[in-house]
């Protein structure tokens, strides 16, 4: 598997141009095929590559790993890293594939055949949501101490920016690191860590100044086994049953102030750039598992009778299922025009925020609505959109809540009411 990942890497070498001919989306239990402009047959062999692994090593294993509430780590992305699959777009020089986004993107979409929303998350979290921007602006020793055995799958690692009184709004973050002996003294606590309970390492947002809040703060490359680090509990949540995460504490934990990744007071900055990656790929995660979970509930729809027809002949049910395939086609179109966007280096700050609060909405809506005609037995935990509908709940939340999306988006637009000044 691994060489066939490091062929189309050789083979398109670092290469941008995407030809829009031969491509294959039969992995992907779509409503109809189509012909997607970002995507080739290179596309299709990643994808092809990353479903034998999840058939073979992760559905089999799914429901147990929800019932105990985590799954297995450092095993399930050893074997991710084997295929290169954790490192798509990452640089070669640490093990990636050198890809652009666009494969990135595949490779989210596809994770979306994994029989639940917990492993896509943690997986992310590792591919998409800690390592970014380590890769773009760590130095050459942080990318070889932390990214190439993340990428690899040899190191787990978590991202530590939600604390206890500040989720979606950053900036207030309360976390320190103080400067001492040419060391950083790290004193505070993370809330909502995936991946924590069994990280190896976070990339952690914390004050490294008393500076203006979008400027004193710094990403840092933290090892999670060092004294005054404390996993204080491993959250028990409604879905993503399978990811565990926690609330951690640091208790004047000392790192080199090497650990620093890129520039100082950049870390708010680099933070944002980081969301971009996440909220995309939150967005390409959710459109296989919103597919999927229509043409089975117009299945399970069409076979179940009451009142002497089909529960799909009913034309509220094949009316609202129609009503949904469009929506989650639209969202896809929105999608791949953000990542085409983000490849050729564009700011798509706007467009992800407008994913994200899209995904997020519409698999709420998806998931109440399918789960409706499963009837009763949508409110079992025997069936997908139970699950679903647990999990997917997250997609409004976590991330940046959807709030915070229309503010980002109004921000753009130039609407969002300016703060007053202070007389």
């Amino acid at each position: 598997m691994a060489n066939v990942c490091r062929r189309i890497c050789s083979g398109l070498g670092q290469r941008l141009a995407l030809n829009p001919s031969s491509r294959n989306f039969a992995s992907s239990p779509r409503c109809f095929d189509n012909k997607e402009h970002i995507f080739t047959s290179e596309h299709d062999e990643l994808r092809a590559t990353l479903r034998k692994i999840i058939d073979k090593d992760i559905n089999p294993y799914v429901d147990e790993w929800e019932a105990e509430g985590i799954f297995p780590a450092h095993k399930v992305f050893k074997t991710l890293g084997n295929a290169g699959i954790l490192g798509v777009s990452k640089p070669t020089e640490y093990g990636g594939l050198g890809l652009d986004y666009s494969y990135s993107c595949a490779m989210a979409e596809e994770l979306g055949t994994i029989n639940c929303g917990a492993l896509p998350m943690a997986i992310g979290v590792q591919s998409d949501m800690a390592t970014p921007a380590l890769a773009r602006f760590g130095s050459d020793k942080l990318k070889k101490e932390y990214l190439a055995p993340s990428i690899s799958g040899d190191l787990v690692a978590c991202l530590g920016v939600s604390e206890v009184s500040s989720g979606s709004d950053v900036a207030s973050l309360k976390t320190t690191a103080v400067k001492k002996d040419g060391d950083l003294i790290i004193n505070g606590g993370k809330m909502w860590t995936t991946n924590g309970t069994q990280a190896d390492w976070m990339c952690l947002l914390a004050n490294t100044s008393d500076g203006k809040p979008h400027q004193n703060k710094s990403l840092i490359c933290l090892p999670m086994k060092l004294p005054g680090i404390t996993i204080a509990k491993t959250i028990d949540k409604l879905g993503m049953r399978s990811s565990d995460t926690a609330q951690i504490f640091f208790e004047d934990v000392r790192v080199p102030a090497s650990h620093i990744i890129g520039d100082e007071g950049m870390g708010f900055t680099y933070q944002m750039l980081q969301f971009q990656e996440e909220r995309i790929f939150a967005t390409a995660a959710a459109l296989v598992p919103l597919d999927t979970l229509i043409k089975l509930t117009a299945d399970y729809a069409r076979d179940r009778k009451a009142f002497g027809q089909s529960i799909l002949d009913n034309q509220v049910v094949h009316f609202t299922l129609a009503e949904l395939a469009t929506e989650v086609e639209s969202l896809r179109s929105m999608l791949y025009r953000a990542v085409g966007q983000y490849i050729q280096g564009h700011d798509v700050t706007m467009l992800a925020s407008m994913c994200k609060l899209k995904a997020g909405r519409l698999s709420r809506q998806t998931t109440d609505s399918c789960l409706q005609f499963w009837g009763g037995m949508g409110f079992t935990n025997e069936v997908l959109v139970s699950r679903l509908y647990r999990d997917f709940r997250l997609l409004s939340i976590g991330g940046g809540a959807d709030e915070v999306m229309l503010s980002i988006i109004c921000k753009y637009m130039d609407i969002l009411p300016k703060p007053q000044k202070k007389k």
